[in-house]
């Protein structure tokens, strides 16, 4: 586990799902941009639910920064290509292009 600062663009709609104790959480993907133009696919996860409305207030595309818990992972394509990269994040805050105007407005 690392404690890292993410910032990219919502690869897919937030999902709202349910554990087994009947909690609920939110999964969302985010692109975030690394070296030479490209950019890697995490993995996002959320508890909390302040956290849930505003990734929920996001449409595909849009801008976020996310603060928590990333665990980088190595795969391989089952035909054998070549070992690709991703990460799991669970998300501890979250701040928005929204949430900065609102910051703005108030100093």
């Amino acid at each position: 586990m690392i404690d890292a600062l993410i910032n990219g663009k919502l690869a897919s709609k937030p999902i709202k799902r349910y554990g087994k104790d009947n909690k609920p959480f939110l999964t969302v993907g985010v692109f975030t941009p690394i070296a030479d133009g490209d950019s890697i696919r995490i993995s996002v996860i959320a508890f909390d639910a302040n956290i849930c409305a505003a990734l929920f207030a996001l449409d595909i595309g849009e801008s976020v920064c996310l603060s928590g818990e990333l665990t980088p992972k190595l795969w391989q394509p089952k035909d054998g290509g070549d070992v690709k990269i991703s990460c799991d994040f669970v998300a501890h805050a979250v701040l928005t292009t929204y949430h900065v105007k609102r910051k703005r407005q108030v100093m």
